[in-house]
């Protein structure tokens, strides 16, 4: 028989003393893996950000050089303000008295500089060209 006052103690297989240690260590591939998902996106985003004012600089560089230079100042001014992690492409064209630039950049995995994620990013712009007395 039990005496009053005094409690019982449960066996060792018994004590749930620990579950929560091991539950962390359970979930935390899974929070890491959401980081890494979200810091991609992020990166994704930006990448987004940087090819549309890239063919923006082109365009607005293309419109305001001669016809004959034309070509290379709008590749110069797409890739110009890129950072070094961001590779890319620029290709501009020129269709009655309308300039525009076609931007593609790929998208770099987890750390900018790094291998390229499957798909590119294309960003685009145009403009009228600028009259010159």
């Amino acid at each position: 028989m039990r005496r009053p006052g005094r409690r019982m103690r449960r066996p060792w297989w018994r004590d749930d003393g620990g579950q929560v240690t091991v539950e962390f260590l359970g979930m935390t591939p899974l929070i890491i893996l959401t980081l890494v998902l979200m810091w991609q996106f992020v990166l994704l985003g930006y990448t987004y950000t940087l090819a549309g004012n890239a063919a923006d600089e082109a365009v607005r560089a293309a419109t305001a050089a001669d016809p004959g230079a034309r070509q290379g100042a709008c590749q110069q001014a797409g890739l110009d303000k890129l950072p070094d992690a961001w590779s890319g492409q620029v290709e501009c064209s020129t269709a009655g008295g309308y300039v525009t630039a076609d931007v593609t950049l790929e998208v770099p995995v987890l750390f900018p500089g790094s291998i390229g994620f499957p798909f590119e990013v294309k960003g685009h712009a145009g403009a009228v060209e600028e009259v010159k007395d």
